[in-house]
C-alpha cells in the first residue's frame, strides 16, 4: 500500500550529509522544506539543487517549499544569557534599549512599534506561551509588566499577544529579497509568514511573479485576525500551513485542536491542498521514538484530512532524522487504513462550474464505487489531480505530465503520484494506451487491472480535461 499523505521535511545542518539524505529520500519524504529564518539565502540554493539532484538518482520527483521568515518579534538578548523571572515581579520590555543590554528588569526588542499595539490588560506571551506577562502600563517606549507565569527568559525568545492584534506587516525587507531568492531557485511552492488577510498573500505572489517565480503560494496559518480570516486567506492561496507554535499561543492551547479540524475541513472543500506542522514529533530531536501522544497527533491529522504532515527541527536539528521519517511514514500507513480516511461525500451535493473540475469528481465516484487499481490523469497544471484529492479514496492518482514543475507540485497533494510522460502522438486512444503501459512498466497496475483515464481533447491544453475512460489493463477497451 502506497501511502497517500505526504511528509514534508525541513532541511538543515543535520541533513547537509549526502547519506542522511539519501536515507530521508528512502524513507519516504516527498516535500522538502527551506527555513529561511536561519541560513543564508546561497545555503538554501545549494540544498535545493542538492535534493533536486538526490532525488533523481532515486527517480523520485520531491517538492521543495522555501519558507519565508515574516515578521518575527522577538526580546533582544542578555548580558548574563538568560535571567528567571518571577511571579508578580515587575519587568519591562524597552523598544529604545540597545539589543544586547538585557537584565532582570529589562530587555529590548527587534519590533519597534509594540508599544503602539499594547494598552493596559494585554497578556504577552514569550517563548511560545512559557513566560506570561500582564501589561500595567505603556510609557512611551516601554511597555511596563508584571510577570504572570515565571520561569527562565533566554536571548531572543518570541513575542506574541494573545488574542493577537499586533500591527506588523506579514512581508519584511528580508521576505522581500528572499522571494527573488526562492525564485531563482524555482522553488515550487513558497510559504508566507503571519498573514493577516488576503490582501498579504496577494502581495507575496505579485512580489514572485514579477522576480520570475512560478511556484504556488502557502499561507501559514499563525495569527488570530488570519483565523478571523480563514476563507479570503484560503481563497487566495495555493496551500495552507497550519503553523500551531504560534497560532496556538495567540489562541490558546485548548481552542487549537478544534479550529485545526475546522481548517482542514474547510480547505478541503475548497479545493486547497493543507500542511499540518509544527511540533508533530518533537520529542525525535533528542529521542529515537516518538511519544504515544505524537503519535496521535499525526493519526489524527491524517484521519481529518491533511495532505501533508510536516517535520521541522526533527530533520533540520534533531538527531534522528532519518528515523523521524519512518515513524512519520508508518504512523500515515496504519492510519489511511481506516474507512474514514479512504472515503468521502465531498461535493457529492454541489454544482460544479468548471467541466474538468466534474470529470475529476466523476473519476473519484467510479473509483469508489469499482475494483478500480489505479487512476492516471494525464495533465498539464496538475489542476484535475488536486481536484481528485480532495476525494478520500484508497486508489491511487498517479498524475502523468510532461513538466517537471507540475511533477513537483504534485508531490505534496495527499494520494497523488508525480509520473514523467512525454506526449509522442496526437491521437488521445495512442496516448491512453501508452500511459497504462507506463503505469504496467512501473507496476502500478497488471493485465486484468481496471484502470480509469482522464484527459483532455484538444491535448496539452491546461484546465481542458473533459474525457473520462475506464479500460482494463492489457486489453485497451472501453467498460461497457
Amino acid at each position: 500500500m502506497q501511502r497517500r499523505t505526504k511528509i514534508v521535511a525541513t532541511l538543515g545542518p543535520a541533513t547537509d550529509d549526502p547519506k542522511v539524505l539519501d536515507k530521508l529520500i528512502e524513507a519516504g519524504v516527498d516535500v522538502v522544506r527551506l527555513n529561511f529564518s536561519h541560513d543564508l539565502a546561497e545555503v538554501h540554493r545549494q540544498r535545493a539543487e542538492f535534493v533536486r539532484d538526490r532525488a533523481q538518482a532515486h527517480g523520485r520527483q520531491i517538492g521543495v517549499i522555501a519558507d519565508m521568515q515574516g515578521p518575527k518579534i522577538r526580546i533582544g538578548r542578555f548580558k548574563g544569557k538568560r535571567v528567571r523571572l518571577e511571579e508578580g515581579q515587575r519587568f519591562v520590555i524597552d523598544a529604545e534599549l540597545p539589543l544586547d543590554a538585557g537584565d532582570e528588569t529589562r530587555v529590548g526588542l527587534t519590533y519597534k512599534a509594540l508599544p503602539n499595539d499594547v494598552a493596559r490588560g494585554a497578556t504577552l506571551l514569550l517563548d511560545d506561551g512559557r513566560i506570561v506577562l500582564w501589561v500595567d502600563e505603556v510609557s512611551g517606549a516601554e511597555i511596563v509588566c508584571r510577570v504572570v507565569v515565571g520561569g527562565e527568559l533566554s536571548d531572543n525568545k518570541g513575542v506574541n499577544r494573545q488574542g493577537g492584534g499586533l500591527s506588523a506587516h506579514a512581508l519584511t525587507d528580508k521576505d522581500r529579497e528572499d522571494i527573488k531568492s526562492a525564485a531563482q531557485i524555482q522553488a515550487d511552492y513558497v510559504a508566507i509568514s503571519f498573514p493577516r488577510n488576503a490582501k498579504d498573500i496577494e502581495e507575496a505572489r505579485t512580489l514572485l511573479r514579477a522576480a520570475g517565480g512560478t511556484g504556488g503560494i502557502v499561507a501559514k496559518i499563525e495569527r488570530a485576525e488570519a483565523v478571523e480570516a480563514i476563507e479570503e486567506i484560503i481563497r487566495v492561496s495555493d496551500a495552507i500551513m497550519l503553523a500551531r507554535g504560534d497560532l496556538g499561543v495567540e489562541i490558546g492551547d485548548a481552542a487549537l485542536p478544534p479550529v485545526q479540524k475546522r481548517i482542514i475541513r474547510l480547505a478541503r472543500k475548497m479545493n486547497r491542498v493543507v500542511i499540518t506542522a509544527t511540533q508533530m514529533m518533537e520529542s525525535m530531536i533528542e529521542n529515537a521514538i516518538p511519544t504515544r501522544a505524537e503519535v496521535s497527533d499525526v493519526a489524527n491529522a491524517v484521519l481529518d484530512g491533511t495532505d501533508a504532515v510536516m517535520l521541522s527541527a526533527e530533520t533540520a536539528t534533531g538527531k534522528h532524522p532519518v528515523a523521524a521519517v519512518a515513524a512519520m511514514d508508518r504512523v500515515c500507513r496504519e492510519a489511511e487504513k481506516e474507512d474514514e480516511a479512504v472515503f468521502s461525500m465531498h461535493r457529492m451535493s454541489n454544482h460544479f462550474e468548471r467541466v474538468d473540475e466534474a470529470i475529476a469528481m466523476a473519476v473519484m465516484y467510479s473509483a469508489n464505487h469499482l475494483p478500480v487499481r489505479a487512476i492516471a490523469s494525464l495533465t498539464e497544471s496538475g489542476s484535475t489531480p488536486l481536484w481528485m484529492s480532495r476525494i478520500s479514496s484508497a486508489v491511487p492518482i498517479y498524475a502523468l505530465t510532461p513538466h517537471v514543475e507540475t511533477r513537483r507540485k504534485v508531490a505534496l497533494y495527499r494520494g497523488v503520484y508525480p509520473v514523467g510522460f512525454s506526449l509522442t502522438s496526437t491521437d488521445p486512444e495512442r496516448i491512453m494506451t501508452e500511459a497504462i503501459d507506463e503505469l504496467r512498466r512501473r507496476g502500478a497496475v497488471r493485465d486484468g487491472d481496471l484502470v480509469i483515464l482522464s484527459i483532455g481533447e484538444p491535448l496539452a491544453k491546461p484546465g481542458g480535461t473533459n474525457t473520462m475512460k475506464i479500460v482494463r489493463a492489457g486489453d485497451f477497451a472501453a467498460i461497457s
